[in-house]
C-alpha cells in the first residue's frame, strides 16, 4: 500500500478536498470550503494546512464563530444540503462560541462539519491557554459540549485515528435521515504530527446518496389509511424540499382533492398561489390552513419533524378521528404523534401512491377554495395597512413581497415575530427563494446565513428581513460580506426591542417587564425609562456597508431601490410600530404559565391554558 507523509491536519485538508457525492447520477463536489477564526488552537496546524496552495477549499474569514457556523448552515441549506462547508475555531471560547450553530444544524436535520480545535492530548502543557479543567474527569474539554448537539462526534488524540473518525463523520453528513452537525475535535499538539498515510484514504472518493424505496407494504397501509379518510390534509415539510419531492406532491394534491399547510422548512415548495396551498400552518399558520387541520382526518406529514408550532403543541388536529401518516426517511420522525411510519423517501412515495389510489378523492368538495379565498383576502388587508402610528411591519411585508423585490430574490430570517408574519402571508412565487431556519428559531441567524446564501447563489438578491433584536446579537459577519465583495441586503425592521416575546408575556397576563429598549427608571428600578433610540443605519456604515433609512412607505420604496441599485452589502434601518404584526389565527401554543400568582390576570391565563391543554392529543 502506498502512503504519503503528511501532517494529520495537512491529510485532513486532502481528504476534505476529495469528498464528492452522487445524487440522482449527478456527481457533486461535497465541501467547498472553510468558514473559521484562526485561534491558538488551530492556526498552526489545520490553518497551516489551508494556507498551503495545493488544495481547492476555499477559506472564509469569519468575525464570530456562531457566525461562521450560521454562514455555513445557509450555504448548505441553500443547496438543498448537496454540499457544505467545514467550521473550524480555536480550543475554548473559540469552540464554544460555535455550539449553539452545531445546535442549528442539528435541529433543522442539515449537514455541518464542526473542528474546533481542542487541548493538548500529550497534556505537557497543562493546562495550555483557553483550556477548561473538569478535576473529576480529565479527559473532558471545552470540545466535549457538542456532544448534546451533533449528530456524530469524534476527537483525534493520535494522526492515525483521522481515518475511522472522517469515514464515520462522512456517513453521517451524507446521510438523508441522521445528518446534522458533526464534531471532530482536533487537539493542537496532534494536528502538527506527522503520519504515513495510505494513499487510497486520501483519493477521490464518491458517496452514494441513495433514495429509500417505498416496499410494497408501506404503500398498501398508506394507501388503504388514504381511501379509508374523507379529509386528508397534506403537511409538506423541509423533506419535501429535500427530496425534490415538491412536484410529485402538487400532483398528487390536484389529483385526490387533497389540501396543503407548510411548515417552515417547507414553505415555498409548492408556490402560493397552487389552488391547494394553504400556507403556513400551525401556531404561525393561516387562518386557511388552521381551519382544514381542526376538521382533517388524516394527517398526511410529508418529511416534518412535527414540531409543537407545526402541531399547536398537538392540538391543532381537534378532530376526534384523526390519525397520521409518516412520510419521512426518518423514523425518529415517522413515528411521531403515534403516526403510521412510512420510512421511505418522499418523492418515491407520492409517486408510488399515486398510482395505488386509482379514482380517489377527498370529500373537502369546495371547502379548499372557500377557505383559501378567505385567506387571501386577509393578505390582502394585512399587506396594505394603514398604522396611524407610523409604518407597520406587515404593510412593510407586503411591500417587499408585492411590489419592491424581484421575484427570485431569496429572503432569509429566523426568529421572532418575522418568520411568524412570513409563514402566514409571505407569497413564494419562484420555489426555493424562501430560507428560514426555525427548527431552532435562532436569534442572530440572519445575517451570517444571507452571506452563505450569497455565496451559494452568486448571481441572486440575498435579502434577510431581521427585527432589531436579532440584530443586535449577531451582525459581524456584515463586516465578512464587506470584505469578500457579497452583496447581502439586510432590512432591520425596528420596533426597539424583543416585542415577539413581550406579546408573549403580555398574553399571559404579566406586565410589559425586560423586553423593551427603555433606559432604567431611577425612581422605580425597573427598565421603563425613556426608549432608546438606535441608528442602525450608522452601524451598517461603520462595517463598510450602505446605510439607508425608511420610516414611510416611500421611503421604504426609496431605500429598497437605492439598496438594489447598489454594488455591495445594504442595511435600510426601518422603523415599524410595535404590535403591528400579525397575530394567531385560529391557532394556540402550549407555554409554561405560572399556575401560582398574585397577579389574577396570570391566574385567569393559567386556567385557560390549563383548559386548552386538556384538548391536546397526549401522544
Amino acid at each position: 500500500m502506498k502512503t504519503i507523509r503528511l501532517t494529520m491536519a495537512q491529510a485532513l485538508v486532502r481528504f476534505l478536498d476529495n469528498q464528492y457525492i452522487e445524487y440522482d447520477g449527478r456527481e457533486i463536489k461535497f465541501v467547498n470550503g472553510v468558514f473559521g477564526i484562526f485561534g491558538h488552537g488551530v492556526v498552526l496546524g489545520l490553518g497551516e494546512a489551508l494556507a498551503a496552495k495545493n488544495h481547492g477549499l476555499r477559506f472564509y474569514q469569519a468575525k464570530t464563530e456562531q457566525g461562521a457556523g450560521h454562514a455555513a448552515i445557509g450555504y448548505t441549506k441553500q443547496h438543498n444540503r448537496l454540499r457544505i462547508m467545514a467550521v473550524t475555531a480555536s480550543i475554548g471560547p473559540g469552540a464554544l462560541n460555535m455550539v449553539t450553530a452545531a445546535g442549528t444544524a442539528t435541529a433543522n436535520r442539515l449537514p455541518a462539519l464542526f473542528l474546533p480545535g481542542d487541548a493538548y492530548a500529550c497534556r505537557q502543557p497543562d493546562p495550555v491557554l483557553q483550556q477548561i479543567e473538569t478535576p473529576h474527569d480529565y479527559t473532558c474539554t471545552a470540545g466535549d459540549a457538542f456532544r448534546a448537539v451533533s449528530r456524530y462526534w469524534d476527537r483525534i488524540n493520535r494522526p492515525e485515528q483521522l481515518m475511522t473518525a472522517m469515514i464515520n463523520a462522512f456517513r453521517v453528513l451524507t446521510d438523508p435521515a441522521d445528518t446534522g452537525a458533526v464534531t471532530v475535535s482536533l487537539p493542537q499538539d496532534v494536528q502538527g504530527e506527522a503520519w504515513d498515510y495510505p494513499e487510497e484514504f486520501l483519493a477521490k472518493r464518491v458517496h452514494h446518496i441513495e433514495r429509500r424505496i417505498p416496499a410494497k407494504g408501506q404503500i398498501e397501509r398508506a394507501a388503504g389509511m388514504i381511501k379509508a379518510a374523507k379529509k386528508p390534509m397534506v403537511i409538506c415539510g423541509g423533506g419535501v424540499r429535500y427530496s425534490g419531492a415538491a412536484e410529485g406532491l402538487a400532483a398528487f394534491c390536484e389529483r385526490h382533492h387533497i389540501p396543503i399547510g407548510e411548515t417552515q422548512g417547507g414553505k415555498g415548495s409548492i408556490l402560493w398561489d397552487h389552488p391547494y396551498n394553504l400556507s403556513g400552518i400551525g401556531a404561525t399558520g393561516s387562518l386557511a390552513a388552521n381551519k382544514i387541520a381542526k376538521e382533517a382526518d388524516l394527517i398526511i406529514a410529508v418529511g416534518t419533524r412535527l414540531g409543537d408550532f407545526t402541531t399547536c403543541s398537538k392540538w391543532i388536529f381537534q378532530n376526534p378521528e384523526a390519525r397520521v401518516l409518516g412520510i419521512n426517511t426518518g423514523s425518529f420522525d415517522a413515528y411521531k404523534m403515534n403516526g403510521e411510519p412510512i420510512i421511505a423517501d418522499a418523492k418515491l412515495t407520492l409517486e408510488a401512491l399515486c398510482n395505488a389510489l386509482p379514482g380517489y378523492t377527498s370529500s373537502w368538495a369546495g371547502r379548499i377554495e372557500e377557505v383559501k379565498n378567505e385567506w387571501n383576502a386577509e393578505v390582502d388587508r394585512l399587506y396594505t395597512m394603514e398604522d396611524p402610528a407610523g409604518l407597520a411591519q406587515v404593510r412593510v411585508l407586503g411591500e417587499l413581497n408585492e411590489r419592491l423585490l424581484p421575484h427570485d430574490a431569496i429572503v432569509v430570517t429566523s426568529s421572532g415575530s418575522i418568520p411568524s408574519d412570513m409563514q402566514r402571508v409571505w407569497r413564494t412565487r419562484v420555489r426555493d427563494t424562501y430560507h428560514v431556519e426555525y427548527g431552532f428559531s435562532c436569534m442572530g441567524y440572519e445575517v451570517a446565513a444571507a452571506l452563505g446564501v450569497k455565496i451559494a447563489e452568486p448571481e441572486r438578491e440575498i435579502v434577510t428581513l431581521m427585527g432589531d433584536g436579532a440584530y443586535t446579537m449577531l451582525h459581524t459577519e456584515l463586516l465578512t460580506a464587506v470584505q469578500e465583495g457579497q452583496k447581502i441586503i439586510v432590512v432591520v425592521l425596528d420596533n426597539a426591542g424583543f416585542h415577539c416575546i413581550d406579546n408573549l408575556q403580555h398574553s399571559q397576563g404579566i406586565i410589559h417587564f425586560g423586553n423593551e429598549w427603555k433606559t432604567r427608571d431611577q425612581k422605580t428600578g425597573r427598565l421603563e425609562g425613556v426608549p432608546v433610540a438606535v441608528d442602525y443605519a450608522k452601524n451598517a456604515e461603520s462595517w463598510g456597508a450602505l446605510g439607508l433609512r425608511a420610516g414611510t412607505v416611500e421611503e421604504l420604496r426609496s431605500a429598497v431601490k437605492a439598496a438594489l441599485a447598489a454594488k455591495g452589502p445594504a442595511l435600510i434601518d426601518v422603523k415599524v410600530t410595535p404590535k403591528s404584526m400579525t397575530y394567531g389565527y385560529e391557532s394556540w401554543w402550549r407555554v409554561g404559565t405560572a399556575q401560582v400568582s398574585t397577579n389574577p390576570d396570570v391566574a385567569k391565563a393559567a386556567e385557560a391554558m390549563s383548559s386548552e391543554a386538556a384538548k391536546t392529543r397526549k401522544f
